[in-house]
């Protein structure tokens, strides 16, 4: 059993992370991502709305495409709620962690492990939403042939929406938890 507490102690916040494992061309197509993310009103209410503390711990590597793509949402999301806890820990600094969260048999990132407040696991998400795996299997498996340019701002878009969805359904068990609702008194 995974000591999730341990874990989360010993990742990094997002510009630590980045300053540690990516280089500076890596820091920069992250950098490229965030700056075009943007919540609407309805998303930041969403989130401002959160009661419950969420820990989430973002499996990643600098290096990695998707990852580029993604962690910089998960980093915007975290930044509009001081209920979201987001670090991040290297998928080749931690070979225990990086076999456990593996996804279809491989060592893919991201993975993001979501914990309640005492660092219960209550779900993992990765390595890329559907969205953007209906937007793959478009590009390869029709006529068209994939570019490799940086995904376009519908796809942004709709990724982030499927990040905020998986954030709002653990946000709902958590706030439906019967342990953490007694907790609460709520």
């Amino acid at each position: 059993m995974i000591d999730w507490a341990g874990k989360f102690a010993g990742g990094l916040p997002y510009e630590a992370f980045l300053s540690q494992y990516g280089t500076e061309e890596q820091r920069r197509r992250w950098g490229e991502v965030y700056d075009r993310v943007s919540l609407s009103a309805d998303q930041s209410g969403l989130l401002s709305g959160f009661v419950r503390e969420m820990n989430l711990l973002c499996l990643a590597g600098a290096w990695c495409g998707d990852c580029a793509n993604q962690c910089p949402i998960l980093q915007r999301i975290a930044e509009s709620t001081p209920k979201v806890h987001l670090v991040f820990m290297d998928r080749d600094a931690d070979a225990v962690l990086a076999g456990e969260l593996r996804v279809c048999g491989g060592s893919r990132v991201p993975v993001v492990v979501f914990l309640s407040e005492d660092y219960a696991e209550c779900g993992r998400y990765g390595d890329r939403t559907l969205s953007r795996y209906r937007e793959l299997a478009a590009q390869q498996m029709g006529a068209a042939c994939p570019t490799g340019l940086g995904a376009p701002k519908e796809s942004l878009v709709a990724v982030t929406d499927d990040w905020l969805n998986e954030f709002e359904r653990i946000q709902l068990m958590l706030r439906l938890s019967p342990r953490l609702r007694q907790k609460h008194g709520d």
